[in-house]
């Protein structure tokens, strides 16, 4: 990319005179700067390793020592408003198809292997820039506008939906479903009965554009994840106990899951632990559910009170196995 389109398109401000108007790459990770880059200085920690890589341009926006006047220095208002800017400008030529979705069809197409040319993405403007980057002309895109700033993309569309069930549920868990689709028999796949409208319609959208796939695991999707464990909170095999706690990280999908609950689980004791955040008259309407203030206390929460399923909002199931501390070796002179 030319110097003066980067200075342009970023409105930024060149601090040196350099002799390069040219960069062969942007890098955002300094382990990846090559000759030739520009390097996105989030961490300015990080400028003197790029110069030594062999970086020609760095962008930045906190104060910065300008090192070495052969370099392109461009400082800018903010990095990520940049970059938006950057990556609109290069996905032009690219004519991507984009289409925007809800998180769980972008989840559950991560799990899914499709051409090349068809993708899912989620992250900030770096993350979504590093992958696209690779795309051919006219690839496909899915995203979703609460993963993604759909401002990075110039034009999209609305992923095309049918409300058939195509779909057979034969035999399901609250945590495992074996299901038929299209004349294949998928036997106990790591997916909830939650997820089967969504895949519906995200394998519906494939067929509708003629694109070929293969679904390949399910547990990776990271949502809805249940651990089951002993009455201490130990965790134990998939299906080993009657204690399981359900962890969601993103709280955009509390509200329907906790539906899904108290129509699929009815029968049993659901504990509901969410960040206050998530107080509202809906949520305080719901039995045996329970506020906390910072993830700590959701252990605690959980060893007082008895239940069968507990939904935990906003937090990793890391926090019932916590790395042990580390024991430092004394070091003795006899």
């Amino acid at each position: 990319m030319r110097l003066e389109n980067i200075l342009a398109l970023t409105k930024g401000t060149l601090y040196s005179d350099p002799s390069v108007n040219f960069f062969e790459t942007i890098a955002f990770d300094v382990t990846k700067v090559k000759r030739g880059s520009i390097f996105i200085a989030h961490n300015p920690s990080d400028i003197p390793e790029a110069l030594s890589s062999g970086a020609y341009g760095i962008l930045f926006d906190k104060p910065t020592q300008i090192a070495d006047s052969e370099v392109a220095w461009i400082k800018v208002n903010n990095i990520d408003e940049a970059l938006k800017r950057l990556l609109r400008f290069y996905l032009l030529e690219k004519e991507l198809q984009v289409y925007a979705c809800d998180p769980i069809t972008v989840y559950l197409a991560s799990a899914i292997s499709t051409p090349k040319n068809v993708c899912a993405i989620e992250g900030n403007v770096a993350q979504v820039w590093e992958k696209l980057a690779s795309l051919e002309k006219s690839s496909i895109v899915l995203f979703s506008p609460l993963l993604t700033d759909s401002e990075i993309f110039i034009d999209t569309k609305p992923m095309i939906k049918s409300n058939a069930s195509t779909i057979t549920v034969v035999e399901h868990t609250l945590f495992e479903t074996s299901f038929v689709y299209n004349d294949i028999f998928y036997e106990r796949q790591m997916l909830s009965p939650f997820f089967i409208p969504y895949l519906e319609e995200l394998l519906f959208f494939y067929m509708t554009m003629k694109i070929e796939f293969q679904i390949k695991n399910f547990a990776k999707i990271g949502h809805f994840i249940p651990t089951f464990t002993n009455d201490k909170l130990e965790t134990k095999e998939f299906g080993s106990s009657d204690h399981v706690v359900i962890f969601e990280p993103l709280l955009e999908l509390i509200d329907a899951e906790i539906d899904f609950l108290e129509e699929r689980a009815s029968w049993s004791k659901t504990l509901y632990i969410l960040p206050k955040v998530l107080k509202t008259p809906r949520t305080m309407g719901i039995k045996n559910i329970l506020f906390y203030e910072n993830t700590e206390k959701i252990v605690t929460l959980l060893q007082n009170n008895s239940f069968h399923f507990a939904l935990v909002a906003g937090a990793d199931k890391m926090i019932l196995n916590p790395p042990r501390p580390r024991i430092q070796q004394l070091e003795m002179e006899f």
